[in-house]
């Protein structure tokens, strides 16, 4: 009768490669909405975990008995998995920054709505910037440049190789300010002609007084905002393509800063 038998050490090498995957797709934009059920969320995890499992067995990654040792490096595996999916996530955030910029001017502000793909509140421009970078990650085939990063990562940070250290902080540092300039540059257009509209009134609203100036400002701003909007969309998908398109680049950097 033939029994089935897993070593200790394959198990331990198993467990840690599904926190890698695991940190990563709980920490995606896409797999971090409350809308997903997290048994599918697992059952992900899972599937790339059997499918890397066979690749990395071949790495001679060492057999910790240690609790203490052990602890450090489960949160080793789960502090690169956080990394690899926050660089995909503030670059979303960025464009939903950007919409907030922009639903601000335009006066959306106070009709804040559900996102679905970050589960918070935000305005609605927003919240269309969110959906249109969205269906532009996966047009561009940019989750496979996120799967290759996965793979990547045990190759440059073996199982129990994090290490902490200066340059990964500088990169991280260098990718939170990035954060705050590709959403000023995607909105840019938007905010600027917003802001000489708001210019214009104010000059018309000193030369005619007698003009309500707020009852013919706020419905003009909205037209000449989605206007821009719609204006500024194909240097949003280039941009944004451009962005996805250099993900892996941006994975790898941080991965050999370990």
């Amino acid at each position: 009768m033939a029994i089935f038998s897993f070593p200790l050490a394959q198990a331990q090498i198993f467990f840690l490669i599904m926190l890698r995957i695991s940190a990563t797709i709980v920490f995606l934009p896409i797999f971090s909405s409350r809308n997903i059920p997290m048994i599918f969320k697992i059952g992900l995890a899972l599937c790339v975990s059997f499918i890397l499992f066979p690749i990395l067995t071949s790495s001679k990654a060492p057999f910790i008995i240690e609790p203490v040792s052990f602890l450090i490096g489960i949160a080793g595996e789960i502090i690169i998995g956080v990394i690899i999916g926050l660089c995909v996530r503030l670059i979303f955030a960025a464009v939903q920054l950007s919409g907030q910029l922009v639903g601000f001017q335009m006066g959306f502000a106070i009709a804040n709505v559900m996102d679905p793909v970050t589960s918070s509140h935000s305005s609605i421009i927003a919240q269309l910037n969110n959906l249109i970078a969205l269906m532009i990650f996966l047009a561009v085939n940019a989750h496979h440049l996120l799967l290759q990063g996965m793979v990547e990562s045990f190759r440059l940070v073996p199982l129990f190789g994090f290490s902490f250290s200066n340059s990964l902080m500088e990169q991280f540092m260098k990718l939170s300010c990035n954060m705050f300039i590709i959403a000023i540059k995607i909105g840019s257009p938007i905010i600027v002609a917003l802001l000489l509209t708001s210019v214009a009134f104010g000059l018309i609203a000193r030369t005619v007084p007698q003009m309500n100036i707020f009852i013919v400002a706020m419905p003009l701003k909205i037209v000449i905002g989605m206007l821009f909007l719609a204006l500024s969309l194909p240097f949003l998908s280039n941009y944004l393509r451009e962005l996805f398109n250099g993900l892996g680049n941006t994975i790898l950097l941080l991965l050999n800063a370990m």
